[in-house]
């Protein structure tokens, strides 16, 4: 007998046919009313499939009564009830680990561009302003301060990746961590205040609600830049695009908004900010990877053993 799951949103369709093979798996979305037909048959599903983005929130699981597991495609759990799932005994696999590298990678190349100016000077050439002007001067990355909000998963290998770039580095943690060797900012402000570049690494959710707020911004200064590669609700985006528009910080590489896919307008002509539509594990390695976590979780748990990657 194949267990029966509930998908929640679209997926990469080689999941999706994967997902399809192994068990009897369900669209939601491509349902016309997703309530009435939760409130019909949404207790045949043992099972519930989705991702970082889609989550599932109280009234989801509510209507789930059979639901044994949850596996999502992300890292993310913001989009959860995790206290709901926590009462009903429902553990959530996800996809740690895998998309470390390509996040880290990411990141770096956000502070590159924006530090030195390339999708700038890129628009610059396309423009041909190159044949009349001489293109602003841009700032150095080697030797620097670099500070890091979060120093888990994601936050080491992005310390790693600074090592290359012989810069100094500090993080701030709700806690010190006993185990890496970098200099530990009791408070966000002391690290902004000290760093030249911040990078956001930290976990999303109600804790971190606009933890980079218009003082941690102003602590940054008009030489610092931002970078979030996070989610976008741990910054205070008003203030971050007033503060890029009054240029009281230099610039930010952002991968991630309050309101996806929207971005503020007043974002969109600006040069000392480098804007993606959150693609920091977009690869087709890493995007493999974390399929295959999905599955992964899914077969540990049927078989009756832990799931690889499990949040609860």
């Amino acid at each position: 007998m194949r267990h029966r799951l509930l998908q929640t949103g679209p997926l990469a369709p080689d999941l999706e046919a994967q997902l399809a093979r192994q068990y009897d798996i369900h669209p939601l979305w491509k349902e016309s009313d997703p309530k009435a037909f939760l409130a019909d048959h949404g207790s045949d599903f043992v099972g519930l499939v989705t991702s970082a983005r889609h989550g599932a929130d109280a009234a989801l699981l509510q209507a789930m009564p059979a639901l044994k597991v949850i596996s999502s495609f992300g890292v993310g759990l913001d989009a959860f009830d995790l206290e709901a799932a926590r009462v009903k005994g429902i553990p959530i696999g996800y996809t740690p680990d895998v998309l470390n590298d390509c996040v880290a990678d990411t990141a770096f190349a956000l502070l590159m561009d924006v530090a030195r100016n390339v999708s700038a000077a890129d628009r610059f050439v396309r423009r041909g302003d190159w044949r009349t002007q001489q293109f602003p001067l841009a700032t150095k990355v080697s030797g620097k301060r670099l500070g890091i909000l979060g120093m888990g998963r994601i936050g080491r290998v992005i310390a790693r990746r600074a090592s290359g770039f012989d810069m100094e580095l500090r993080y701030h943690n709700r806690r010190q961590a006993s185990d890496v060797p970098y200099g530990y900012a009791p408070t966000l402000h002391e690290l902004a205040a000290w760093a030249d570049f911040l990078v956001i690494a930290s976990a999303g959710g109600d804790e971190t609600r606009g933890l980079v707020s218009r003082e941690i911004l102003d602590a940054l200064g008009p030489k610092g830049y931002l970078i979030n590669i996070s989610r976008g609700s741990v910054t205070d985006q008003d203030a971050l695009v007033d503060a890029l528009v009054h240029k009281r910080i230099a610039g930010a590489g952002l991968d991630v908004f309050t309101h996806e896919p929207e971005v503020p307008e007043a974002l969109l002509a600006l040069d000392n900010v480098v804007l993606l539509p959150h693609v920091a594990s977009n690869t087709h390695e890493t995007r493999s990877d974390m399929a295959q976590r999905v599955l992964d979780n899914l077969t540990a748990f049927f078989a009756g053993r832990p799931m690889i990657s499990q949040a609860l």
